[in-house]
């Protein structure tokens, strides 16, 4: 691969990188198996990165970089997790996070990719605020925002469209001085 893409390790997990780049490179030169193999897509997901290739994921400012999921065990991708919608004028940026199936989920490897992906932005990307939006019935997502010291700030009203209807979207963040306090207090055993 031309486009430049490295690996995060964590004790169950590899997080590969995945930016506009490598998805171009990925979709110009691989076949749609090879793609949807490469990934872990399934029909949606591919035309989705599909959609992203043909009309484009950033712009002068603003861009996405995220890391694709491989469970060490079988060396499958299982979920994604990082950064859409990063304005590196601003230094901050959406975190998103998802795991492909529900069989993967409540077994913790979300929260180890999570700590890697906040550290990464934080650290290599120098954000300064990630923020999260979330439905508040989404009482597993708000609560995993919650453990990360992710603070609600509000709710943006209608903003999003799920299932052909406007809904609300709680707005959480995290800034870059409240995760050091987080990892400090980690880090001494408060």
């Amino acid at each position: 691969m031309k486009a430049q893409q490295f690996e995060i390790s964590t004790e169950r997990l590899v997080l590969k990188s995945i930016t506009p780049a490598i998805i171009h490179e990925v979709y110009d030169t691989l076949s749609k198996e090879q793609i949807m193999a490469y990934f872990g897509f399934d029909e949606h997901g591919y035309n989705r990165c599909l959609e992203m290739h043909e009309k484009g994921v950033e712009t002068y400012r603003s861009t996405m970089f995220y890391f694709m999921l491989i469970l060490k065990e079988t060396n499958l991708p299982i979920g994604d997790c990082g950064f859409h919608t990063w304005d590196f004028k601003h230094n901050r940026a959406e975190v998103f996070y998802y795991l492909h199936s529900d069989n993967d989920k409540r077994k913790g490897y979300m929260s180890e990719a999570f700590s890697e992906v906040l550290k990464y932005g934080f650290t290599e990307l120098k954000m300064h605020r990630i923020e999260a939006l979330v439905s508040d019935y989404n009482i597993a997502s708000v609560k995993f925002l919650q453990h990360f010291n992710f603070k609600k700030e509000g709710t943006m009203r209608e903003d999003y469209i799920v299932d052909g209807k406007n809904t609300d979207s709680d707005c959480y963040s995290l800034l870059k001085w409240e995760w050091e306090e987080l990892v400090n207090s980690i880090n001494l055993g408060v």
